[in-house]
């Protein structure tokens, strides 16, 4: 028992970061509320989480807006990019279930829509976690996102799994659980994803130091 009330402890500190991610879920929502800064707040959300995730939180506050200004753009672009594309997705599911029973291609028009939807679902998991780790152009985020989501297809579903229980137990279990929401998601999918993000991280700076290395001896 006393090691559990330990400060030091692994268990005290996982509570600790959950009363971190409610915290950063509230700065989440209030940053959202200008709907066009969706983008930006949920790469800022997953900056500070990933942060936590590596013990290296610090003052979670400064982090989340200092990623907040810093991906801004970027993180602006990539939210309307995936709010028109999911809306168009929206539409195109109500148009098939127009068209059910009425159209011979129904059949194939509903396997490309399932493939188009889970690829969205995809790209939104992984895109903000990525653009709040690395230095990238839009389009490599997109790229890597999907390439990403599809190889560790494992740790994929997992984080649509934190995300559908979190979404069951706030609609059906305990409504005042909205209070964890998108910030206790996101830290427990950063905890998923940095093991792999590190990965990555190292083979690009040893990708780097070898294209120097060439350089210096081309020279």
């Amino acid at each position: 028992m006393r090691s559990m009330l330990d400060p030091d402890s692994p268990v005290l500190q996982f509570i600790t970061k959950l009363v971190y991610s409610v915290w950063l879920n509230i700065l989440w929502f209030v940053c959202c509320i200008p709907v066009f800064t969706i983008g930006p707040s949920t790469t800022a959300l997953f900056y500070s989480c990933q942060k936590m995730a590596r013990d290296e939180e610090g003052y979670i506050t400064r982090s989340f807006f200092h990623s907040f200004r810093q991906n801004f753009k970027q993180g602006v672009l990539i939210g309307l990019i995936m709010t028109v594309s999911g809306a168009f997705l929206v539409v195109d599911g109500f148009v098939l279930v127009r068209l059910y029973k009425t159209s011979p291609f129904w059949a194939v028009l509903t396997a490309v829509f399932i493939v188009a939807c889970a690829a969205w679902l995809i790209v939104f998991m992984w895109v903000f976690p990525l653009l709040a780790h690395f230095d990238n152009t839009t389009g490599a985020m997109f790229k890597n996102a999907i390439m990403l989501g599809m190889r560790f297809l494992v740790c994929t579903v997992l984080m649509a799994a934190i995300y559908i229980v979190m979404a069951l137990l706030i609609i059906h279990v305990m409504t005042p659980l909205i209070i964890f929401g998108m910030g206790t998601c996101a830290f427990l999918n950063s905890l998923l994803m940095n093991n792999i993000l590190v990965q990555i991280e190292t083979k690009s700076a040893g990708t780097s130091e070898e294209s120097m290395s060439e350089e210096d001896t081309s020279e």
